[in-house]
């Protein structure tokens, strides 16, 4: 941990040096000026501009195919119409991003290891669909996307560009499940699922972040702690209303399979959690899936500091 940071002092003297000299400002080959974003936040993450490369024509194999995903394996799943969809989360761990379409519709599939983020988005942007790659570069730990067509750089948990010709303009948040392959597969029989047959030469049986997710510490700054809980708690965060809210695992656990209705945004919701596969949803008052997403705690609240927390009863 003294080398890392040492390497954020070091970038940040940088930065400090070449705005001081009205010289243009790049990290891993992108341009930060005018970064919505404190430019010496943005940190390099160890791998250069697709070091870590997205799966662009992704293979799908039907669910009796599908060999290579155990029930208790971990799965993002998105469903757009009638198709459903299962990423596996061993192999997002070595791609983090998968563009994707869902016949005439574009969109990408994310998922930040460092955060346990997974979140797919609509990738039509401003009437363009636009494909993505891993720039190499993080912002609060999280993944910092880049689209190709504008080397513009996309904060994942912020759903929004930070830098680049796109700088301000929002990518339309998906609902995305994170939860197990059984539990998938039993809500969508017919789904399909992402093939390890990637086009890349990678040991998808080997979790390159093992024991991260257990041990209490961070590999990079994030702007805001606070040690209610674990900092890799998994929460469920959601965004309604203008405000935000943080629905913690061991929260939920404690209700158990009983629904939790609750009022965000000045909206009545319903959040549901499975402990079984420990993974939830919310729903709207139609019973409408809302957009949410199962974080870690610190990535959570590092994105929304003033985010409200549910304690249970």
């Amino acid at each position: 941990m003294k080398h890392a940071h040492f390497r954020h002092l070091a970038v940040a003297l940088i930065t400090l040096a070449v705005s001081a000299s009205g010289w243009a400002i790049e990290r891993n080959g992108f341009r930060l000026d005018g970064a919505a974003v404190p430019v010496d936040e943005i940190l390099p993450g160890g791998p250069p501009r697709n070091g870590i490369p997205a799966i662009d024509r992704p293979r799908f194999v039907p669910a009796a195919r599908a060999g290579h995903v155990k029930p208790e394996d971990r799965v993002l799943g998105v469903v757009r119409g009638k198709t459903a969809r299962a990423y596996p989360i061993a192999i997002l761990n070595w791609h983090e991003v998968v563009n994707d379409r869902f016949g005439d519709e574009a969109i990408v599939v994310t998922f930040c290891p460092l955060c346990g983020t997974g979140m797919a988005f609509a990738a039509r942007v401003a009437g363009r669909d636009l494909s993505f790659g891993v720039s190499g570069l993080l912002y609060n730990s999280d993944v910092l996307l880049y689209d190709r067509q504008t080397e513009s750089l996309w904060s994942q948990i912020m759903a929004q560009a930070v830098t680049g010709p796109m700088r301000g303009q929002r990518l339309t948040f998906l609902p995305t499940a994170h939860t197990t392959w059984a539990e998938w597969r039993a809500r969508h029989p017919a789904t399909e699922v992402l093939s390890e047959e990637t086009g890349y030469g990678r040991d998808y049986a080997r979790d390159p972040y093992a024991g991260y997710r257990d041990s209490p510490d961070l590999i990079f700054p994030v702007a805001t702690q606070d040690k209610r809980l674990h900092p890799k708690e998994q929460v469920i965060g959601l965004a309604l209303g203008g405000e935000h809210k943080a629905y913690p695992f061991s929260a939920l656990a404690r209700v158990g399979r009983r629904a939790v209705e609750d009022r965000v945004g000045g909206q009545a919701i319903r959040v549901e959690f499975d402990p079984e596969a420990r993974t939830g949803r919310v729903l709207d008052a139609d019973g409408r899936e809302l957009p949410s997403v199962i974080a870690f705690w610190f990535a959570w609240l590092a994105f929304h500091p003033q985010t409200a927390l549910y304690e249970g009863k």
